[in-house]
């Protein structure tokens, strides 16, 4: 995401059925997919311990959602190129 876009504000379900409010980190693209990366805010006090929520990101005309990554090898190659660009950022 570019630096200049304003914040954006998502409420997704945890498996217990409960709504989390989280920012929209960032998207990105990888292996023909777009999957993006959100906040939870409820951790915002402690920057340290924040775990990011990878989903996939699906767009359907005008709708937009967000999607678990159920497939675990999926899940594991999606995580690694994000660590990757982490350590090109550094």
């Amino acid at each position: 995401m570019s630096e200049d876009t304003e914040q954006n504000y998502v409420e997704i379900y945890n498996e217990n059925g409960q709504i989390i409010k989280c920012e929209v980190f960032d998207i990105i693209d990888f292996e023909d997919k777009t999957y993006t990366l959100l906040l939870p805010l409820e951790e915002e006090s402690d920057d340290s311990s924040a775990e990011v929520i990878v989903m996939e990101y699906i767009e359907d005309g005008d709708d937009c959602y967000f999607q678990n990554i159920e497939d675990e090898n999926e899940f594991k190659r999606v995580c690694e190129y994000i660590e990757s660009l982490e350590e090109e950022g550094e």
